[in-house]
């Protein structure tokens, strides 16, 4: 299969994850009305899928290690496919909690596969690119997710956008089914799992390191896109639409740095690369808390900087961690996503408690703060290298 089309095609998998997370974000007043729930119960059906989705990552990691890449992924489309349809059909929040649930257990998959099959069949600079490529469908998910939940919610039924769901996980589910060849290196014999490797991987200082760094940024990340708009509202008098449209620059950033990151691998050594995007994302959370308050265009400029440092960084992690654990790759794929899908949950939890009184130094001086130590962490032990 052409290498490039076989990129897209797990990576759209891996796409799948974030868009189910927050296609239905713009209709959750509608469905809580109609399944007749509280907005903390229909809040928690986000929240829900984020942490089975984390902790899902540390599962299918030694499964893809042991089972292969092509089972483990067609399984888990086939369960998020018929979780899906449990979403449409679901009449009450009990329901559609469970279903959200099994949705999370199945497309986790599509992450690990997808950075794991990457790192078996590229290598150098081709990684690097592939790397971009899968970045950059990834950073998509979020920006797309609520704009076709939001068309969908507006001209038809909002159940359709579980039935959408079930049927974008058919045709990737198809199309790996016919296409996506095992790439498990030949003559690994798997051995038995033991809770103990994932110990191994995390005592690669190197490996931690980035997976510190990437719950960091994270972490940052979201409390953009959850307190930001409390920003806009509240000290510029945005509108609904307005604060969109503001958004829309640090989505652009994002996708941007992360194809232009997998190019620029293959000119530059990884290590220093990383290091220096790492520092210039956590610096433009400075920026931003700077300038939040003081001018809407500055705002945007150090919101977009964001955006692309860290967009710029992401390509590399994956590609050095590839690199890092050439033996148990998905185990440590799995470790790294962890990490990081823990950073999203936690992002908008402790930033509620630092934000609860509109303390906007708080709240993004303590993300600057941890940030900097993340990258001065990653800088002591990735020079090793």
């Amino acid at each position: 299969m052409n290498p490039r089309l076989l990129t897209f095609m797990v990576a759209f998998a891996a796409f799948l994850g974030p868009f189910t997370q927050t296609v239905y974000a713009p209709i959750l007043p509608e469905l809580g009305a109609a399944l007749a729930t509280t907005p903390l119960l229909i809040n928690l059906s986000i929240s829900i899928f984020t942490f089975v989705l984390a902790f899902m990552q540390i599962v299918y990691g030694p499964l893809v290690d042991r089972r292969g890449r092509r089972r483990t992924l067609l399984a888990g489309l086939a369960v998020y496919i018929v979780a899906s349809l449990g979403c449409f059909l679901a009449q009450n929040i009990e329901t559609l909690l469970v279903f959200r649930a099994l949705q999370a257990v199945g497309i986790a998959a599509g992450a690990v596969v997808a950075v794991t099959v990457i790192g078996d069949r590229f290598e150098g600079a081709e990684r690097g690119r592939a790397m971009g490529s899968f970045q950059m469908m990834v950073a998509l998910g979020p920006v797309v997710g609520p704009v076709v939940g939001g068309f969908i919610g507006e001209h038809v039924d909002f159940h359709y956008v579980f039935l959408l769901l079930a049927v974008v996980g058919g045709v990737a589910l198809m199309a790996n089914a016919i296409w996506l060849e095992e790439t498990r290196p030949a003559g690994v014999t798997p051995k038995a799992f033991h809770p103990a490797e994932y110990m191994d991987v995390l005592r690669n200082h190197q490996g931690l390191a980035l997976m510190l760094l990437s719950f960091v940024q994270y972490y940052a990340f979201y409390n953009y896109l959850v307190f930001m708009p409390r920003v806009l509202d509240s000290v510029y008098g945005l509108s609904a639409s307005e604060k969109g449209l503001v958004f829309l620059p640090l989505s652009i950033a994002v996708v941007i740095g992360s194809f232009t990151g997998g190019r620029l691998l293959g000119r530059w050594r990884p290590r220093p690369m990383l290091l220096v995007t790492a520092l210039l994302n956590a610096l433009s959370l400075l920026l931003f808390l700077a300038v939040a308050q003081w001018s809407l265009t500055a705002l945007v400029v150090a919101v977009t900087a964001f955006g692309l440092f860290l967009g710029l960084s992401l390509p590399v992690q994956t590609s050095l961690l590839m690199d890092l654990y050439p033996n148990n790759r998905a185990t440590a794929v799995g470790s790294y996503n962890f990490f990081r899908f823990m950073g999203m949950a936690t992002g908008p939890v402790l930033g509620s408690w630092l934000y609860q009184d509109g303390n906007l130094g708080m709240l993004y001086g303590f993300a600057a703060g941890v940030f900097l130590l993340a990258v001065g962490n990653a800088q002591r032990h990735l020079r090793q290298g």
